[in-house]
């Protein structure tokens, strides 16, 4: 990965590039909103892989993730920062938000999984998380980053999420149900309205 510099950033119409530098991780993202579901990830976390992978899948959107870090202590650092960089390039992808639908929501299945997830895209970081793993770990990944990453996008995308995982008995099949289910649900929040022009909001902004 060639050196970057952590304000660096590019930006063109409803697509993002982001790339952040830290001490303990050097991330790159680069989102299309209006992209046909491609992704190209390299976290050095299978798992992780595996799940952003979903979001772009059912999130029709564009997603190459490069990230460094420091996996030989664990991998906190690399997927909440993964979470806060996606969150950015997020942030700068959908603009002032004039004409989307601001609002997505989506239920989606796995075997006897199932989970639920809202977003509104509102200007506020907010995230509510019920998700009650059944177990602590899918291989070598720990579930509790599953909040981390979305805690970090949250709060650097600036948006409200609220994440319920309804039933299930596999935390591999509970996990993925939250991700296809946020893809979904963000793909629906970003779409253009096609009876609106405006911003989605009475203040005029969001």
């Amino acid at each position: 990965m060639a050196p970057f510099s952590s304000a660096e950033a590019h930006q063109t119409m409803r697509s993002a590039e982001v790339q952040r530098n830290t001490l303990e991780t050097r991330i790159r993202v680069k989102l299309d909103l209006d992209g046909s579901g491609k992704s190209r990830l390299a976290t050095g976390v299978g798992f992780f892989d595996h799940m952003l992978d979903q979001i772009a899948r059912h999130g029709m959107l564009d997603l190459e993730v490069e990230a460094q870090g420091d996996l030989h202590i664990d991998a906190h650092h690399t997927v909440e920062d993964v979470g806060i960089t996606i969150g950015q390039a997020l942030a700068r992808a959908v603009g002032d938000k004039k004409g989307v639908r601001r609002y997505g929501h989506a239920y989606v299945p796995l075997d006897e999984a199932l989970s639920r997830v809202v977003v509104d895209l509102s200007g506020r970081p907010g995230l509510v998380f019920e998700v009650p793993f059944v177990r602590g770990t899918v291989g070598e990944f720990d579930v509790d980053l599953v909040r981390e990453f979305f805690q970090g996008l949250v709060n650097h995308a600036a948006i409200t999420v609220h994440v319920d995982a309804l039933r299930g008995d596999n935390a591999h099949h509970q996990a993925e149900t939250v991700f296809k289910a946020f893809g979904r649900a963000l793909r629906m929040a970003v779409e253009a309205d096609p009876r609106a022009s405006g911003i989605p909001s009475t203040k005029g902004s969001l």
